[in-house]
């Protein structure tokens, strides 16, 4: 592993107040990472429930935490100052929803090559990653979008989302 600032792509949710709740969080990110460029904001059903939809975004950034610490000292707080309450309900609606989906290099969240909702965004940040086999975010994106319930939400594509910070 490389020395700190770390590269780290995080994924934002949320399906409460969502339109709110994403901007708000990049804003609050923004406070401890140095934040590089936004993906455009995708909604899509909720999964494992009924619930509102949800509207994600991915975010790439340089952290001078490492994984761990990003999860307890940033992620985790950051969440809860949002209103996240978690439950044992992993798929109930929420304020937001913040994963670390890859870190200095490594993807952490293996359902990215699964789920649209997590590779859609992502690949608009970093098509060019590949899985294990080889195959690229971009290639995968395609077929994702033809099996799943997703589209952009370009009337709320205006800052922070879309956009490199200088």
């Amino acid at each position: 592993m490389s020395r700190p600032p770390y590269l780290i792509c995080l994924l934002l949710g949320s399906n409460i107040e969502a339109e709110s709740n994403l901007p708000r969080a990049v804003n609050l990110l923004q406070e401890e990472l140095t934040v590089l460029q936004t993906s455009s904001v995708w909604e899509s059903r909720a999964i494992g429930s009924d619930g509102p939809n949800f509207l994600n975004a991915a975010l790439l950034a340089l952290s001078p935490l490492d994984a761990e610490g990003l999860k307890e000292n940033l992620i985790r707080p950051l969440e809860a100052r949002m209103g996240r309450v978690r439950t044992e309900d992993k798929n109930a609606p929420r304020t937001i929803d913040i994963d670390l989906i890859l870190f200095d290099g490594e993807v952490l969240d293996s359902q990215l090559w699964q789920f649209a909702h997590l590779a859609v965004p992502v690949s608009e940040l970093l098509s060019d990653y590949s899985s294990g086999s080889g195959e690229s975010l971009k290639d995968m994106v395609p077929t994702l979008l033809s099996t799943a319930a997703i589209w952009i939400r370009e009337d709320i594509s205006d800052y922070p989302f879309a956009t490199v910070m200088q």
